[in-house]
């Protein structure tokens, strides 16, 4: 879809060339005009160079963030929506996917900044029990096109309708009008829903929220401070950047909270308590983040820092410390490099490290509810077979993996290797038995939990529990993986890692989806896969994130669009 808004407007770009050439050549040159002689012919010549450059630069271009209200709950911004894009479509992967290439020159050097500022929520019942909560986030964005006016309302009343349209899953009735001296077009859908666009000059603004229109407005007319002035709102070279507020922080701590109660699936006194204390205590602990994309080689590194409050920072900063231990090339060649996800955690102390976390989150909330999150954080290893977290922590390391096999998180396993074999036995599920005799693998003992949904596998200092199908397969790729162990593809991934926590996840849905969103995606492009590897760091400001992969969070962004 949007592969044909380029085409359109690029061709429209070519055709208003063509026009104006074809005028300058009747009334200097065309045949029967003889009226005029050469120095006229130069005069009028210059007077049309002149009637262009005031047409096309009428009125100096606004940054876009300098009508952005101060108070946006979320903001992005980019100098380039044409270099934007173009890192994820001259991406190899992006390639495979795509059937054909945009032509992004009609959106080079367009500088756009959008503002969340609310959300809507809606409810959709599903019986008379249960509902879902919908978040619809209420958006501003505002586009310095540098474009002519007519060229720009041309694109709005063409294109952006056209996609308006089929964002509503049907036809939307346009009105259009004189407003805010400028030309104004709301669109709406048989539903009910509403978009807004303004266009003034050169300059577009968009949205979902009239208010918020009227209000950047108000910022342009020197009313209402403007995003511009927050020092969090930096320049640099840089594909794109996004800044949340405080408030953005507590407003999103809300949804994450409603969000997981529902996904939890438990009875309602557990998701009423998850509801109230998760934002709680994403809250007291954000602050605000910022968010970086900068194009390196091949790949887009998207830079998360997180501030959290001053005690917490500096407690994790102290206890979430990587040992800097070279990886263990035995694991590594055991673990499934096409598991969804595996996770390599290096902490000098894992047991102090998980004790600092819950202690820290206990005091940001009050006693009762402090105690249960204490008690209902051993839930969290349930799924690994383990019973006694605290107890496991202090008898492995410092390097801990965790893998995620499916999509949904079900089936998991870790593998570690044990500073105390017989204490790490004590802390694992009762349901495994180890007081049987185990089932013997070669050099490996091994035991099935009574319901068969639990494996423990251990071999020499090596344990491995969790999804019996999972560490099955582990088995067998760390017997074959000690005889070739520079063959591993994961092994030049984890070494020389120096983060607390280093994610290697495997995506096969991205890359198909921002191929059909921007032009077409191929036939076999469902199969095709995106590797993204996130490193996580914690210093005394908060927390920083580093994501690099070839399509970045600006991908993950694009497929939202992406049809069901």
């Amino acid at each position: 879809m949007l592969s044909q808004i380029f085409h359109r407007r690029d061709t429209e770009t070519q055709s208003l060339r063509g026009i104006h050439k074809g005028s300058m050549y009747q009334v200097g040159l065309g045949k029967g005009r003889h009226c005029f002689n050469m120095p006229s012919r130069v005069f009028i010549f210059i007077l049309f160079c002149m009637s262009v450059v005031t047409l096309s630069c009428g009125s100096p271009p606004t940054d876009p963030r300098t009508v952005i209200p101060g108070d946006a709950l979320i903001y992005l911004e980019t100098k380039d929506l044409g270099e934007l894009v173009a890192t994820m479509t001259e991406s190899e992967i992006y390639q495979q996917t795509a059937k054909t290439k945009p032509d992004l020159s009609g959106i080079r050097g367009i500088e756009m900044s959008v503002a969340v500022t609310g959300f809507e929520t809606t409810e959709q019942e599903l019986t008379e029990e249960n509902s879902i909560l919908n978040f619809q986030p209420r958006f501003v964005a505002v586009a310095e096109t540098r474009f002519w006016n007519f060229q720009v309302l041309h694109f709005v009343e063409e294109e952006l309708g056209l996609f308006i349209s089929e964002a509503y899953g049907g036809e939307a009735l346009l009105e259009t009008s004189k407003k805010h001296d400028g030309d104004y077009y709301v669109w709406k859908s048989q539903d009910g829903r509403k978009a807004y666009a303004l266009v003034l000059g050169s300059l577009v603004f968009f949205g979902n929220d009239e208010t918020a229109i009227e209000k950047c407005l108000a910022v342009k007319r020197g009313e209402v401070q403007s995003i511009a002035g927050n020092p969090k709102i930096t320049s640099g070279e840089r594909i794109a950047f996004g800044y949340i507020s405080p408030e953005g922080i507590g407003q999103l701590a809300n949804i994450s909270g409603i969000s997981m109660a529902q996904r939890t699936g438990g009875d309602t006194e557990t998701q009423s308590f998850i509801a109230r204390l998760l934002p709680e205590l994403l809250r007291n602990t954000l602050k605000e983040a910022t968010w970086t994309a900068v194009r390196s080689d091949k790949v887009i590194e998207d830079r998360f820092d997180i501030t959290l409050n001053a005690d917490t920072a500096n407690v994790l900063s102290e206890t979430l410390v990587p040992s800097g231990n070279e990886t263990d090339t035995r694991i590594i060649g055991g673990l499934p490099p096409e598991a969804v996800s595996i996770t390599r955690y290096d902490l000098r102390d894992p047991q102090i490290a998980w004790r600092s976390i819950m202690l820290t989150g206990s005091k940001l909330t009050d006693e009762v509810s402090g105690a249960i999150l204490m008690a209902f954080s051993s839930a969290l290893f349930e799924p690994y077979g383990v019973d006694a977290p605290e107890v496991l922590l202090s008898s492995v390391g410092p390097v801990i993996y965790t893998v995620s096999l499916d999509e949904d998180g079900e089936r998991v396993m870790f593998v570690a290797s044990a500073k105390d074999m017989a204490k790490l036995k004590t802390s694992l599920a009762k349901e495994l038995d180890l007081t049987r005799p185990p089932e013997k693998l070669g050099e490996a003992d091994t035991w099935l939990s009574n319901e068969n949904d639990i494996r423990a596998l251990f071999i020499g200092d090596i344990v491995a529990v969790g999804d019996p199908d999972g560490v099955m397969e582990f088995q067998k790729r760390f017997v074959s993986a000690q005889i070739s162990p520079t063959d591993l593809t994961l092994s030049s991934i984890f070494s020389g890692q120096k983060a607390s926590a280093v994610t290697i996840t495997n995506d096969s849905t991205t890359a198909s989806k921002v191929a059909d969103v921007i032009s077409d995606k191929k036939e076999n492009a469902d199969k095709l896969n995106v590797q993204w590897k996130t490193e996580t760091r914690f210093n005394r400001s908060g927390i920083e994130r580093r994501t690099t992969s070839q399509l970045g969070l600006i991908g993950l962004i694009a497929s939202q669009f992406a049809k069901d």
